[in-house]
C-alpha cells in the first residue's frame, strides 16, 4: 500500500473548474522530486465516484479541486473531511459529494484512506480550456501549498 494519492479533479473544458487537474499535470513534470514508492499523482477528471477502487491502495488521499466559498478568486483552502461534512455553509462541488461516496464505497470494500482537500476559489466556470488570469496567477501558490501538504503527509 502506498502512503499518498494526490488526486486532481475537475473539468478542464470548463475554465477554472479544471484547476485541480491542471495542478496534477504540473506535478507530473516534477515527479523526480517525489518518491514514487510513496506517492502517486492522478488526473481524476470528473469521475471521482468511478475510481473508488483506487482508494484501497493508499493510506491517505490529497484532493486538489475548486472550492466555492465566496472569497476572492485564487483564495486557497486547506480542508479536512470534517470540514466538508460538518460545515453547512461550505458550498460543496459535485466532485466533493461523489468523493465522499467513493470513500464510503472503499470502506465497504475493506479500506478507507484519510482525506485532505486543497481547494482554490474559482473566478469563472464556463466553456473554455484556459483558466482565468486570476487562477493562472494563483496556480504557483496552489502548487506551493500542495507541496507543503505532501511533505507533511509523507513524513
Amino acid at each position: 500500500m502506498k502512503k499518498l494519492l494526490v488526486l486532481g479533479v475537475g473539468n478542464i473544458l470548463m475554465m477554472d473548474e479544471g484547476a485541480g487537474v491542471h495542478a496534477v499535470h504540473e506535478f507530473w513534470k516534477e515527479t523526480e522530486d517525489f518518491d514514487e514508492t510513496l506517492v502517486d499523482f492522478i488526473d481524476g477528471g470528473t469521475f471521482t465516484q468511478d475510481i473508488f477502487y483506487l482508494f484501497e491502495e493508499y493510506e491517505q488521499v490529497l484532493v486538489l479541486d475548486i472550492v466555492r466559498a465566496g472569497h476572492e478568486p485564487g483564495t486557497i483552502y486547506s480542508l479536512d473531511e470534517d470540514d466538508l461534512v460538518k460545515n453547512e455553509k461550505q458550498v460543496l462541488s459535485l466532485h466533493d459529494v461523489d468523493l465522499l461516496d467513493s470513500l464510503d464505497m472503499a470502506r465497504m470494500r475493506g479500506h478507507r484512506p484519510k482525506l485532505k482537500i486543497i481547494g482554490i476559489e474559482p473566478e469563472k466556470i464556463d466553456w473554455g480550456t484556459e483558466m482565468t488570469p486570476a487562477l493562472v496567477k494563483a496556480l504557483p501558490s496552489f502548487m506551493k501549498v500542495t507541496r507543503k501538504h505532501i511533505k507533511e503527509l509523507l513524513s
